[in-house]
């Protein structure tokens, strides 16, 4: 195929992420525009900023009249996760160009490291086919963040943003039943969402997703190692 046609299929794949971050992304803008933010700064916080959780914590902050500080350290914590997202598929990367790395870097979520792993898995996919994927992605959070922005006025807050997030834990649901096709991810998966709960409710803070993802990894490796002995 030519690089055009990988692009294309990496954005086809992308249309389940897409359908989830334009309402995801419509509740952002509508909440942002609701707190005081003008149009300008909630586009440009879904252009440069890219992420759901923390763009919304963001506004949260801001309109409490949280500080510029505080408000960076708690974005920081709440993707750290980021880190393990990279390294697991910075091996799948290393014949990529190095050009390419800074806008996948950035354009990572947990959507489409989710469809990557899967691609990976299954395929043997080129940077033009992830710049598709996670592009796409990314336009479509812009998007939605935007029409929010706009329209968003016209709503209640509380209950857009209560009918929205249900697209959020729809759309996660369906990218780990897509990946779920062994014994041992169903084991996996339902030992990180055990983990997951269990330090939400134990330690305070956005730690518990890194803690979770990184006991199972561990038990993982651990696992595989005594099958392979």
């Amino acid at each position: 195929m030519t690089p055009t046609q990988h692009v294309f299929t990496g954005a086809r794949k992308a249309l389940p992420i897409v359908l989830g971050y334009l309402p995801l992304g419509f509740a952002y803008g509508a909440l942002a525009s609701l707190a005081g933010i003008g149009l300008p700064y909630i586009f440009m916080m879904s252009l440069i900023v890219f992420a759901g959780s923390a763009q919304f914590i963001s506004v949260s902050m801001l309109a409490a009249g949280a500080g510029a500080v505080s408000i960076i350290a708690t974005v920081f914590l709440v993707n750290l996760r980021h880190l393990l997202m990279s390294a697991s598929l910075s091996p799948y990367l290393q014949s990529f160009p190095r050009t390419s790395l800074p806008l996948l870097a950035f354009w990572l979520t947990d959507e489409s490291y989710a469809m990557a792993c899967g691609e990976f898995r299954e395929h043997e996919r080129n940077h033009f086919f992830m710049l598709g994927l996670f592009g796409t992605a990314y336009a479509g959070w812009v998007m939605g963040g935007m029409l929010g922005g706009i329209f968003g006025g016209l709503f209640n807050s509380a209950q857009a943003a209560l009918t929205m997030e249900y697209a959020l834990y729809a759309m996660f649901i369906f990218l780990l039943v897509i990946q779920v096709t062994e014994r041992k991810l169903v084991f996996a998966a339902g030992v990180s969402g055990i983990l997951s709960l269990f330090f939400y409710l134990v330690i305070p803070g956005s730690w518990y997703i890194m803690l979770a993802t990184i006991c199972t990894a561990t038990m993982g490796v651990m696992v595989e190692k005594w099958q392979d002995s």
